[in-house]
């Protein structure tokens, strides 16, 4: 993340009146404090934010400088946790605390504007992928289409349920456009990342493959750490309405329209299973 702060420092003249007034003495340990809040650690936990204002508190207390609990508070929101060169020059002015808060709304301006930039994204990659995956070909006849589009496509779309405890490794080789039904592969791959996120119950890791030109194919897998396919029924996952859900959960439908949709393709569907570890390879010929 880049952050402008030397160029900041350059142009004082435009600088708002507040900065003109800080005394020059105070400056630089100003913008230095600054640009750490600006790059500070979001994720820390409650916990660890009570150790370190417990720290700075007594480090302050010490020093004998006043409202020492308030100004802790103050530095930990702005992503200090240790009593540094720069920070003891700031609490030496005698409107150490006005300059502590000018900093805080700073950076809490900067992360806002980056928040809404990152949202602002993914609302526009969401947006195109249901656009992708809303559209239906009824012309009857294969296109050219890139399978490592689509399948960020569904990711996309499934970004909300995988952020929250399933960890997306993608081993992707570079593999050319096939003459396929692009609508029907977002099925595929829509059902398959949909099994595998329940068999994690939510938690785990699902591992992408993308490997070309095995004997003229591309092979994608999907291995995910969920709990397995009992091998007594296996051989039966791709019957129309078998199901090991519960009533209500599914269909029993869903991998018998995968194998139906990779048959059309004149392709292959495997699948080896065992206690987390669990792998659905898919090859699609090069050539329609």
């Amino acid at each position: 993340m880049h952050v402008p702060i030397k160029k900041l420092k350059n142009k004082k003249k435009y600088w708002p009146d507040f900065f003109k007034k800080i005394p020059s003495e105070y400056q630089s340990a100003f913008f230095n404090i600054l640009e750490i809040s600006l790059k500070k650690d979001l994720n820390l936990t409650s916990k660890e934010e009570r150790k370190f204002k417990k720290e700075i508190t007594t480090k302050l207390e010490i020093l004998n400088i006043p409202e020492s609990s308030t100004l802790a508070d103050i530095l930990i929101d702005i992503g200090i946790y240790d009593i540094k060169e720069d920070i003891n020059t700031i609490l030496l002015a005698t409107n150490c605390k006005e300059i502590l808060m000018m900093i805080y709304k700073l950076s809490g301006l900067f992360h806002s504007s980056q928040t809404i930039q990152t949202a602002t994204d993914r609302a526009s990659k969401m947006v195109f992928a249901l656009k992708n995956f809303a559209h239906f070909d009824s012309t009857g006849e294969q296109v050219k289409a890139n399978i490592i589009d689509g399948i960020e496509t569904v990711l996309t779309l499934y970004h909300n349920i995988l952020k929250h405890g399933i960890e997306v490794i993608k081993n992707y080789t570079e593999v050319p456009a096939i003459y396929c039904f692009p609508d029907e592969l977002n099925q595929v791959w829509t059902n398959i990342i949909h099994n595998a996120v329940q068999a994690m119950e939510n938690k785990g890791t699902l591992t992408i493959d993308i490997n070309g030109f095995e004997e003229k194919n591309i092979c994608v897998s999907f291995t995910d750490t969920g709990c397995g396919i009992p091998i007594e029924i296996k051989d039966k996952i791709f019957e129309p309405f078998f199901t090991t859900k519960r009533q209500g959960e599914g269909s029993g439908l869903g991998l018998d329209i995968v194998k139906k949709i990779i048959d059309r393709h004149k392709g292959k569907i495997e699948v080896e299973s065992e206690p987390g570890n669990t792998t659905f390879s898919i090859y699609l010929p090069l050539t329609s």
